[in-house]
């Protein structure tokens, strides 16, 4: 199979679909890697590297996606790219389809089969692909919301971990799952006072027995997080209902009851936003103020440790990588039912019920896909 990997175009994004290593590991399997010219510099990947890995460098975009069988990148295709794909393709990436429409609706038109990497399952109940980006996102919203806080970008002028006699910022993160528990255990080591809210009670036992004495966790009623937004410093919101657009769970009335200058940190913005004052940002201009309190929104935040995220993401999805490439998607996704939970496109029908549930569009039965 020829494997094309296009460089991301997306603002600020310098990750890369493929490493060095796993071309090399698709290239031993009999397949033919092409990766676009300079594809991988972002993330400290020469083409040099690729080529010693035995992939074949490819001027532009156009040529990768007219002569590849299967696209391979990181976050979601641009209009641009949406517009080259074409029928029997395979594109396996991030998509987040339930808080974009025009990206479903030129899915749907290009006939091409999408495999998102957010969908994927294991037989533990979680999401192999999603995981090791939730972790770093994860790990980097207290990092990122610390500097939200300083006074020169508009915050509260808050310090983590105070000093000597001056407490502590106050996080409250929604949602104990990787996201959650990563931002957690990262805001506790910068010596900030930590509280998770969740709606599952064995999630938060499960936070209690590793995690006790660290931070805090407490079950997330309505009124409970009204409370703890009122008294934060900073909030992350962390919830995740996989495939779908993310709860609303802080809205724009309670803003007026919260710290001035205290910083919102939505790592749920890919999937929409779990605060009703979010939008996306970037890199380039990541945060923005309403009614006093302080955004951080931006869409890709792994892409701002790239090297460390490309390799996360490619350890995790090379094994699957694999298995499409050495199968075809039909035999791949019937011999794994976790990867057929993968399936969001295929030719020109909506295959993920919780995409088709936001965006009010029929859904086709991912099995009846595989027979169509």
């Amino acid at each position: 199979m020829k494997i094309g990997c296009p460089t991301e175009i997306k603002p600020q994004e310098f990750r890369v679909g493929m490493t060095p290593d796993a071309a090399r590991e698709a290239i031993a399997h009999g397949h033919d890697v092409l990766i676009q010219k300079g594809a991988g510099i972002g993330a400290g990947f020469m083409d040099e590297d690729y080529v010693a890995a035995g992939a074949r460098i490819i001027d532009t975009a156009e040529e990768i996606f007219a002569s590849a069988e299967m696209i391979v990148k990181v976050k979601e295709p641009q209009a641009v790219e949406r517009k080259m794909l074409r029928e029997g393709q395979l594109l396996f990436t991030y998509l987040h389809l339930a808080p974009d429409p025009e990206q479903t609706k030129d899915l749907l038109a290009s006939g091409c089969t999408a495999i998102a990497y957010e969908t994927v399952t294991d037989d533990r109940g979680g999401l192999p692909l999603l995981a090791p980006m939730s972790e770093v996102a994860g790990r980097l919203a207290p990092q990122v919301g610390a500097w939200t806080l300083q006074k020169a970008n508009g915050g509260r002028g808050v310090l983590m971990g105070g000093v000597p006699g001056v407490a502590p910022a106050k996080v409250v993160v929604i949602g104990g799952g990787v996201v959650g528990t990563h931002a957690a255990k990262i805001a506790a080591g910068m010596g900030a006072d930590v509280t998770v809210l969740d709606r599952s009670l064995p999630r938060l036992r499960y936070l209690d027995d590793v995690f006790g004495g660290t931070f805090k966790n407490q079950y997330s009623t309505a009124g409970a997080t009204a409370k703890l937004v009122r008294e934060a410093d900073m909030v992350i919101g962390a919830v995740l209902i996989p495939g779908a657009a993310a709860p609303k769970l802080v809205n724009r009335a309670q803003l007026a009851d919260m710290k001035p200058g205290a910083a919102l940190v939505d790592v749920a913005i890919d999937q929409g936003g779990c605060f009703e004052t979010s939008k996306a940002t970037t890199h380039a201009d990541p945060i923005y103020e309403v009614d006093g309190i302080m955004h951080y929104c931006v869409a890709n935040m792994p892409g701002a440790v790239a090297r460390t995220s490309t390799q996360a993401l490619g350890n995790a999805t090379l094994p699957f990588l694999l298995n499409l490439a050495d199968k075809g998607w039909r035999q791949a996704c019937e011999d794994d039912p976790h990867l057929l939970n993968g399936l969001n496109v295929h030719a020109g029908q909506l295959t993920y019920y919780a995409v088709g549930k936001a965006l009010g569009i029929d859904v086709l039965s991912p099995n009846l896909a595989l027979k169509a």
